[in-house]
């Protein structure tokens, strides 16, 4: 936790350091610039916080997940254990297990800390996995928990969507000064067409550049959730996991609020690529032989 408040502060930092300096060679009124700031910072992690907050309601909600409260079978029971073990070994408070219906092989985990989250599989990994297979997914998903993926994932969503605003509003008031003969006392806004078109194009522009510095750091910690999983589990047991992902990949049903969350992800080629939020399985597989076999837990805790 501490180093992620560290990251936290040190990104926002950065990000208010650079714009002070923006703001300054196109001569815009720090007081102004003031408000921008804290009107954009209210926005960029205004939406991100509500959604982190609410990740459990939703995701329970979107999917109609059952939430084992007392296992009905051996089934439920053993992944209820499975997931105690696993969580009490990464360190974490034990999260709610739950079983939603779907008909691809798929398992996610949400929540809004690593003390409140919640770890679901599909009715369709429970048919189609072995426990071994089952136990390296659940072991994938206590490692997201673990790791704060979450408040990660929102931290940086929220530090990209203040800098967009702001950004892009910069931008707009020296196009619309230089469209208006460099005019003083436009306030927020600038008032003037060229303010207004601007920034529209370039939350758009600069929007897309913040989503794939999102599905970059995506990608990155479903690498590390494989690792971790590993960890957890057993290296083999979650190259079998993933192995046979691979041969029964299909249509991914996870809502959009939980589909990064989920160990299976889309498929994309060329710039697609840039926007997929997990990395292809056959890369994760091969990341994962490079992994000694019997190699110590690398579990990282942002």
């Amino acid at each position: 936790m501490f180093k992620r408040v560290v990251l936290f502060l040190s990104t926002n930092l950065a990000v208010l350091l650079l714009l002070s300096v923006v703001m300054r060679l196109f001569g815009i009124d720090p007081q102004t610039s003031g408000g921008l700031l804290v009107m954009a910072t209210l926005f960029g992690f205004g939406g991100s916080f509500i959604s982190l907050m609410m990740s459990k309601w939703l995701a329970k909600r979107s999917t109609r997940a059952y939430v084992i409260e007392q296992p009905r079978n051996e089934s439920e029971r053993w992944l209820v254990e499975t997931v105690r073990r696993q969580a009490q070994a990464s360190g974490i408070a034990m999260p709610e297990v739950a079983i939603y219906d779907a008909p691809e092989i798929n398992a996610f985990a949400t929540g809004p800390s690593r003390n409140n989250a919640l770890v679901a599989v599909s009715t369709a990994l429970l048919r189609a996995m072995d426990r071994d297979e089952a136990e390296a997914v659940l072991g994938h998903e206590v490692a997201h928990v673990a790791n704060g993926d979450m408040v990660t994932m929102m931290l940086l969503q929220g530090v990209l969507n203040t800098f967009v605003i702001v950004l892009a509003r910069v931008v707009g008031r020296v196009v619309d000064g230089f469209l208006s003969g460099n005019r003083d006392g436009e306030g927020e806004g600038g008032g003037g067409i060229g303010y207004f078109v601007t920034v529209m194009a370039l939350e758009l522009v600069f929007g897309l550049f913040a989503s794939v510095i999102v599905m970059w750091f995506s990608r990155y910690r479903e690498f590390r959730a494989d690792v971790g999983g590993a960890s957890l589990a057993g290296r083999d047991r979650m190259i079998a996991a993933l192995t046979k992902l691979s041969r029964t990949y299909g249509e991914n049903t996870l809502p959009k609020q939980v589909q990064a969350f989920g160990i299976s992800g889309g498929v994309g080629v060329g710039l697609r690529r840039l926007f997929m939020s997990h990395p292809p399985l056959e890369e994760r597989i091969e990341a994962l032989r490079r992994m000694p076999a019997n190699a110590p837990s690398t579990r990282v805790v942002a």
